[in-house]
């Protein structure tokens, strides 16, 4: 079709994408995706190689048009169903040789757009976002609307990938990014069943959050703690890994060659769902420091020894340890942050495992076994577990750097030689990792 001649009032931006205006080519418009998340809507159009486009904005009514010089519409090219802040979308020729693409809107938005290169099997594609003019009121968080009594833990639950960005392939076709979903409802479903918990999602549907605004959301909330749930893959034709694992952030370097290899993969994620880099500071550096002076690494790596012990109760785990790796989702410097790898998809059985409901049930009631335990443990000021810590002894103990029989016997309010009867031990010695039960004082 032929879309008319605009309107002269009009708000115009230039923008010239990956070289100057000489360098860009005749661009092929291939394909176009809508996805829909709770903070912006966005268009994908999947385009042959870098070009030349302008976007401008009209109103009465809104809509947004995009003019691709050189531009060639692919034959069949339909537009999707309207989503979010889109009523529709209208693409045809405008003038000989350019395309014209005209978003309907159905509210007042700001527009960002930029090109996005080649990642993975994806090749060029542009993307607009559109933002609410508006911005909604900000959710409370639990201790707000409780003040002055006992508050829930507050748990954020991160849903590895999204939108755009699948994660890893499973052997059967199953998509990384719809398992993290599911297992992530069902973490928070049971969270919100339990005395003293409350849960927080990072994404609630198919659309893609960049990995700074999910540790964001998390300190927003004012979370106790961040959970990211993901799904390994084997790398090349290897079907017979397999475990759960449990990550932490490390500052220095990854714990083995594998560990770098899954960090790389995971931080590579914005390129592939979809963020610009025309805004992004260097920070990582005052990040890591309020890291290393702060005491949330130190709560990181028990709260994910205690997952990791739950996680061994209903399966095999990949590695005995926790692994470390310098994950860019673990980086919030006040929010205890793990990443759970909930077992290979690339392996067929553990495949299958992930895609039934009752296995994804025990695999939150093992992560949740292990939170649990380790707000008992150390429970958050104010909280309720702070208010019921007469009530709760824990019932076991992951030892943890530094920590000897002594001292752990001391924290629980029993005497060294009650804890070696109890766990038929013949001498001091424990090494990192080890998990005492805990008897009564």
């Amino acid at each position: 079709m032929r879309l008319g001649r605009l309107p002269a009032r009009i708000l115009t931006t230039w923008a010239l994408l990956l070289g100057a205006a000489a360098s860009a080519q005749a661009a092929d418009i291939k394909a176009l995706r809508i996805w829909e998340g709770p903070d912006y809507t966005r268009a994908v159009f999947d385009v042959s190689g870098p070009l030349d486009y302008k976007l401008f904005e009209l109103s009465d009514p809104g809509r947004i048009v995009i003019d691709v010089r050189d531009g060639r519409i692919a034959e069949g090219l339909g537009a999707p169903s309207a989503k979010g802040m889109l009523k529709a979308v209208r693409i045809g020729k405008q003038g000989k040789n350019d395309a014209r693409i005209v978003l309907d809107l159905g509210a007042e938005v700001r527009p960002k757009s930029f090109l996005l290169p080649p990642a993975e099997k994806l090749g060029y594609r542009l993307v607009v976002d559109l933002y609410p003019k508006q911005k909604p009121a900000p959710v409370k968080t639990v201790k707000q609307v409780l003040p002055g009594e006992p508050r829930p833990v507050v748990i954020a639950i991160d849903a590895g990938h999204g939108g755009e960005d699948p994660g890893a392939l499973g052997a059967t076709g199953s998509h990384e990014k719809n398992i993290t979903l599911q297992v992530a409802r069902e973490l928070k479903r049971q969270i919100d069943r339990e005395p003293g918990m409350s849960a927080i999602l990072t994404r609630d549907g198919d659309y893609y959050v960049k990995r700074e605004d999910r540790y964001r959301k998390a300190r927003e909330a004012r979370a106790d703690l961040f959970i990211s749930i993901h799904a390994d893959a084997c790398p090349g034709s290897c079907e017979t890994a397999r475990g759960s694992s449990v990550w932490v952030l490390s500052t220095r370097g990854a714990s083995s060659e594998a560990a770098r290899r899954l960090a790389d993969r995971e931080n590579r994620a914005d390129l592939i769902g979809g963020v610009s880099l025309d805004d992004k500071e260097d920070s990582l550096a005052a990040v890591l420091l309020d890291l290393q002076q702060g005491a949330t690494m130190d709560a990181s790596n028990a709260v994910a020894e205690h997952v990791l012990v739950a996680l061994r109760q209903i399966g095999p785990t990949h590695r005995r340890q926790v692994e470390r790796a310098n994950f860019v989702v673990l980086r919030s410097p006040d929010v205890p942050s793990i990443l759970v790898e909930t077992a290979f998809i690339s392996n067929p059985a553990e495949e299958k495992r992930l895609k039934d409901s009752a296995h994804r049930e025990k695999l939150a009631a093992a992560i949740i076994d292990g939170a649990r335990n380790y707000f008992r443990m150390m429970p958050p000021q104010g909280t309720w577990f702070a208010a019921n810590a007469d009530r709760f002894r824990p019932s076991r103990h992951v030892v943890g750097r530094g920590e000897t029989l002594a001292i752990i016997a001391e924290r629980h309010g029993v005497t060294p030689g009650k804890l070696r009867s109890a766990n038929k031990l013949a001498s001091d010695s424990l090494r990192v990792g080890d998990v005492l039960d805990i008897p009564a004082g």
